[in-house]
Formats: C-alpha cells, sequence, structure tokens
C-alpha cells in the first residue's frame, strides 16, 4: 500500500513584539486557550494561519512596504493576527504613511478594539476597517527573524514565518479571551526560566526563537542586529541522539545554538 504524501503547511506568522527593559527587552507573549487544538495552554507569541484574504491584491494600496506575494501575506497576518490576540495595531495614518513613519496611537487602537472579536472569526473585513479609518499597515517595521517548517510526519504543518517589531508606543495589549487566557510582558530569559522550572509550557520552536532573541540587549540591537541577518529555514527532521533518543535534529547555521532537541521536550 502506497503511503500517502504528509500534508502540505500552511502559511503562518507570528510576530514578536518588543519593549525595552532592563536589563534585557521584553517580548509579548499570550497564553494559549487550553481548548485550543494546537498548543493548547502554551506561551506563545501572537501569530497564526494567514486567512484568504491575507492574499487579497486589494492591500496593496494599504500596506507601507514591499515585500513580494509571501512576504506581504504573511506580514499582514503577522499585524491582524497582533491586533486580533492582543489588540496591537501595528499601522499609520493613511494621510502620514511611509517607512518609519509614527504607528497609530492608543486612542486609534482603543477605538478599533471593540472589533478583534469580528475580525477574528470572519464576520468583518480587516482590510475593511483599515479603509474604514483611513490606515494602512506598517508592514516595513517587521523584520523578518525566523521560518519553521512542521516535520513532515505531523498531522498539521505549519510554513511559519517569525517576525519581530518594536510595540507601537503607549497602546497597551490585553488578551482576547478567545484563544488566548492571557498576556504578559517578559524578557526572553524570563520565559525560558518560568519553562524550566515548570511554571510555563512553550513549545520547540518558540523556545528556540526566545534563545535566539536573548542574544539582544535592546530593541533598537534586535531590529539593527537581526534584521543584517539571513533567515535561514527550519524543517526538523526526525533522528537518534548519540544516546539513542528520538529527536529532532534543525540545520547549524540557522543560528539557534543548538541543532538537536529530544522528542521528549518538544511539547507540540
Amino acid at each position: 500500500m502506497t503511503k500517502p504524501p504528509p500534508p502540505e503547511p500552511r502559511l503562518s506568522a507570528t510576530i514578536l513584539l518588543l519593549r525595552n527593559a532592563v536589563p534585557q527587552p521584553e517580548v509579548l507573549m499570550v497564553k494559549r486557550h487550553y481548548e485550543i487544538d494546537f498548543a493548547a495552554g502554551a506561551l506563545v507569541f501572537p501569530g497564526g494561519k494567514a486567512a484568504p484574504t491575507d492574499a487579497s491584491p486589494d492591500w496593496d494600496d494599504w500596506t507601507d512596504g514591499d515585500f513580494g506575494p509571501v512576504q506581504q501575506d504573511a506580514r499582514i497576518a503577522a499585524i491582524r493576527e497582533a491586533y486580533e490576540e492582543s489588540g496591537l495595531l501595528i499601522a499609520r495614518h493613511r494621510s502620514a504613511r511611509g517607512p518609519g513613519a509614527a504607528l497609530v496611537g492608543a486612542e486609534i487602537a482603543e477605538k478599533l478594539s471593540p472589533h478583534r472579536s469580528a475580525v477574528d472569526r470572519g464576520e468583518m473585513s480587516f482590510l475593511a476597517l483599515m479603509k474604514e479609518h483611513d490606515l494602512v499597515l506598517a508592514l516595513d517595521s517587521l523584520v523578518h527573524f525566523g521560518h519553521w517548517i512542521t516535520p513532515v510526519m505531523m498531522p498539521k504543518r505549519f510554513d511559519t514565518h517569525f517576525y519581530l517589531a518594536p510595540a507601537p508606543e503607549w497602546q497597551i495589549a490585553a488578551h482576547d479571551g478567545r484563544e488566548t487566557t492571557d498576556a504578559v510582558w517578559l524578557s526572553a530569559s524570563d520565559a525560558l526560566a518560568q519553562e524550566i522550572d515548570g511554571r510555563a509550557t512553550i513549545i520547540f520552536p518558540t523556545r528556540m526563537n526566545l534563545i535566539k532573541l536573548a542574544r539582544a540587549a535592546s530593541v533598537e540591537d534586535a531590529v539593527r542586529d537581526f534584521g543584517a541577518e539571513p533567515v535561514i529555514s527550519v524543517l526538523p527532521e526526525v533522528g537518534k541522539s548519540p544516546d539513542g533518543e528520538p529527536c529532532l535534529y534543525i540545520p547549524a547555521e540557522a543560528g539557534y545554538g543548538q541543532t538537536m532537541e529530544l522528542l521528549s521536550r518538544v511539547n507540540v
């Protein structure tokens, strides 16, 4: 009997929203609802699957930055997911648009916050919401940070692009109460410590990107340094550790400082 081919991974996007703090910058993390079918109860960055509407050509006039079809779709998805799950909106007034221009403040984010659930459920178009309020998405403010593809043996597969961006100043993050049950600002080191002592569940790709993020001493360092680094795609491969335990291997050139993870620690 012929073995069926693995399912095609779905385009997804995740965003690391950063703010400066001492001694390390902090990243916004949300806790997944315990009834969600993927990474239930885990501490993650805001993100999710790209929607068909994220690929609409109508977005071209309502976004800053030119990144080509896959990167544009994924960046739109990342900003939309951040808005749905945290309320933070990475957008500019259309009248004051352009790469590097200031993002909207708390007043606009709060005004649009009541529509988060409708956008999440597909009852309201995110693009229509931006048009109604004369806003453009600041795709240029996102730095491509990582690219992970779910291993071929998994029944659900994702082609996930990770981005980092400075959090919009003065906007206040709040979980959505549906897909997420909490929203917290943590340094990468604090988040990793919470997993080690059992206070948090963190899945493998999230953990690796926290380890990578921990190299940055400030938001400015993160944007500058990671923006200058190439992003190497990671498709973990199943293998055996030197001790014979099942594990996943990732390429050393991806820059995560480790190439092997025991399956017992993956927490998918």
